[in-house]
């Protein structure tokens, strides 16, 4: 018997129709398995024995079998202290700028919490990334209930009643944006200027006070219009400013300064190939940021400045296009025999994955990048095959004729399927966690990374082969992956990602079993 069928049936149970397995204790010294059930309902004793009876079966007749079960009702009030204990345990940072005012709580079939925060405080998240999927974990585990959790600004106050679904959870994409220190300062304007410039590529944010610092490659006079009368007469001359274009190793802006009297002259003296360091304000107009130099000084980056790394977006909170499927056609291994398995299998979780695309170029190197038509993964769980996420894509191109001939998808098929930047957030978080299994997986993982980066993801797994680990065990004709499915009798349909990745996920639990432990561990 699985966990999930000894959970079903208990659930068949009135006071326990909700129920959740808090956790499993094994004692092994007692040689006592202790169950754990947390129930939202009102429960008969002959209800307990009948739990008690149906987790007898699940156990091994070795242990003693025991079940402990516990009503516990959510409500707003004992959610805060849950989250706020828990904070308190596993994240003392946020415990000390998030109390219990800071969190909302909107109770509902899925009930909702979201954090206050201010831009103080979202550093704190911006290294944190885990922090609310951990916490609805913990809930999860805790009260018969969904959650979802979010952040709002609480500057503005807290989660809208009057909003629906996704769009009640305010989320925010928490990088801070990169900086490097200026060198060889030297005074024009203003002395008491911030002396760390921001990456250029990074200014998509308004700011009263930003700092970006990088070589001229345009210089232009210029002259606002003048001003008129109803007549047409000029009233008023056009004001002269100078019109600069710069750039760092990251990017290029382009900004408008006007200049003051006692420093025109030095001003005027800059030509293109000068570095300088411009400090003013970057404001939005007509929906687009502008950014106007009030201080331009001299100043370069360090000597041998290279630009780190931006990090990816986070892991994003919720599934909001492709939602993964719970797998039940596979035969699962039963709840007590886990130990058969080798413990590699077992205490990692794999998503073995395969695509189809429109051609082989997977990298902007090899020529014009081909696009993905299809995702088919699964999830291993426990050494289970569990779940699956699958989904067709558009492409945004005509199908090759050879294309549809070897996989089977034609135009019609993808004309009305999601776009590749509407599934790449749903499959970065299907992967989040895990180590990535595939037949020749680094074709496909190269699709994936650079379609994340396109979005503005890290895709970054340690990956396993199914292909190098068979090359390595069986002596076979070859070792494709239907000659390696004919090898352990496996049917499935041929350059579809979802059958491929299934077929592919057998062989993969199959070669493990056989070889004990991961390649190279």
């Amino acid at each position: 018997m699985t966990q999930e069928d000894l959970i079903g049936r208990i659930q068949q149970l009135e006071g326990l129709q909700h129920a959740v397995l808090n956790g499993i204790i094994i004692d092994t010294h007692a040689r006592e398995c202790v169950f754990e059930i947390i129930t939202d309902r009102a429960y008969s004793r002959e209800e307990e024995n009948e739990a008690a009876l149906l987790v007898r079966q699940a156990v091994p007749d070795s242990l003693k079998a025991t079940v402990r079960i516990r009503k516990l009702v959510a409500d707003p009030q004992l959610i805060r202290h849950k989250i706020l204990e828990y904070l308190s345990r596993n994240h003392r940072a946020a415990a000390a700028c998030i109390h219990s005012e800071d969190i909302e709580i909107k109770m509902g079939e899925t009930i909702e919490f979201c954090f206050g925060v201010d831009a103080a405080e979202r550093g704190f998240f911006e290294k944190n990334e885990q922090l609310i999927p951990g916490i609805v974990k913990m809930l999860e585990r805790n009260f018969c209930n969904r959650f979802a959790g979010g952040l709002y600004n609480k500057e503005k106050g807290g989660i809208p009643e009057e909003l629906d679904g996704d769009e009640e959870l305010e989320t925010f994409d928490y990088r801070p944006a990169r900086t490097f220190p200026i060198a060889n300062f030297e005074t024009i304007d203003e002395a008491n200027v911030p002396k760390i410039a921001t990456y250029i590529s990074d200014c998509d944010f308004a700011s009263e006070m930003l700092t970006i610092c990088g070589e001229i490659i345009f210089l232009q006079d210029r002259t606002t219009k003048p001003k008129t009368d109803a007549t047409g007469a000029t009233v008023k001359e056009g004001r002269p400013y100078l019109r600069f274009t710069i750039e760092d190793a990251t990017g290029r802006m382009s900004f408008s300064y006007f200049p003051k009297k006692k420093t025109e002259e030095k001003i005027r003296a800059l030509q293109v190939g000068d570095w300088i360091v411009c400090t003013g304000a970057n404001e939005l107009f007509n929906e687009r940021l502008s950014f106007t130099a009030r201080y331009i000084n001299r100043g370069s980056a360090p000597e041998g400045f290279v630009p780190e790394k931006r990090p990816g977006k986070a892991v994003p909170l919720r599934y909001t296009k492709i939602f993964p499927e719970k797998l039940t056609d596979y035969n699962q291994m039963n709840l007590f025999e886990q130990g058969a398995l080798p413990e590699d299998l077992v205490k990692y979780t794999f998503v073995v994955f395969d695509l189809e695309t429109t051609g082989l170029v997977n990298t902007p190197a090899g020529g014009k990048m081909d696009a993905i038509t299809e995702i088919g993964a699964v999830k291993i769980i426990g050494g289970e095959i569990r779940e699956r996420f699958t989904t067709l894509v558009n492409p945004e191109r005509k199908l090759d004729e050879e294309i549809v001939k070897l996989t089977g998808i034609t135009d019609d098929m993808v004309k009305d399927a999601p776009k590749i930047a509407e599934v790449v957030p749903d499959f970065y978080k299907f992967c989040d966690g895990c180590l990535l299994v595939g037949h020749n997986v680094q074709f496909d993982y190269k699709f994936v990374q650079y379609y994340c980066a396109q979005e503005e993801y890290s895709f970054e797994h340690k990956t396993y082969d199914t292909l190098s680990i068979a090359q390595s065990m069986l002596f076979l004709s070859n070792y494709k992956l239907n000659t390696l499915a004919d090898h352990y009798g496996i049917t499935f349909n041929h350059h579809r990602a979802w059958d491929d990745a299934l077929t592919t996920a057998k062989i993969f639990i199959e070669l493990i079993k056989a070889k004990k432990c991961l390649p190279n561990t």
